[in-house]
């Protein structure tokens, strides 16, 4: 008599590696002084998009400077929208040495939350890869310019945060997040166009007086 067989996990889930996982190797190889662009990018051949971006989100919710960090991540959507394969930065960013302890300070702070939300985050409702990239590319640029002209403090933290949910559900391939996180940019978008239309009216109403 045949034993029954057990249960087998879903190819995605059995493959798939916790982004926690990834970043805590990425910091154990991280050079000692400095590291730079290009070479977190190498060493995230798979995952380069999802987790740069994730970085850059994170750093662009810090209430002062978040332009730099939002001047990137359009790029990273403008490449995403093109369907490259990975970032590329210019020579002179991708190379411009960055102090090794900012990001094993901040990956170590983000491995600590990662952990947690990966109780509930996994991959689901899988999504065709090529079209999900140019999808969340166009959102992200969209939603790097309401960052980047937030116009009083702290308006930046909402769109960078979703930015950064994006991210996280793109990394581990979950489509029910990642459908989450769309809505919630939708309605950002909305609130955005609303204010700039109420802007301009108010202008022209003023102009006219």
């Amino acid at each position: 008599m045949l034993s029954p067989k057990p249960p087998e996990t879903p190819p995605d889930t059995a493959s798939h590696i916790p982004t926690s996982v990834v970043l805590q190797d990425l910091l154990d190889d991280a050079p000692a002084d400095h590291f730079a662009l290009e070479w977190l990018i190498s060493r995230l051949p798979e995952r380069s998009f999802g987790l740069v971006m994730l970085l850059l989100a994170v750093l662009a919710m810090v209430p002062i400077g978040s332009i730099v960090p939002g001047l990137l991540l359009a790029i990273l959507a403008a490449q995403m929208v093109a369907g490259r394969p990975g970032p590329v930065f210019p020579r002179r960013i991708a190379a411009h040495p960055l102090p090794t302890r900012h990001l094993v300070r901040m990956g170590r702070q983000l491995i600590l939350v990662l952990k947690h939300l990966e109780r509930v985050i996994r991959p689901r409702w899988h999504t065709p890869l090529g079209a999900t990239k140019r999808v969340i590319g166009v959102v992200v640029f969209l939603l790097t310019g309401v960052l980047l002209l937030a116009p009083l403090p702290l308006t930046n933290v909402p769109p960078a945060a979703d930015i950064a949910l994006i991210s996280l559900a793109y990394i581990e391939e979950d489509g029910l997040l990642l459908a989450i996180a769309l809505l919630a940019a939708l309605i950002l978008l909305a609130l955005a166009s609303a204010a700039v239309w109420g802007a301009v009216v108010s202008a022209f109403w003023i102009g006219r007086l």
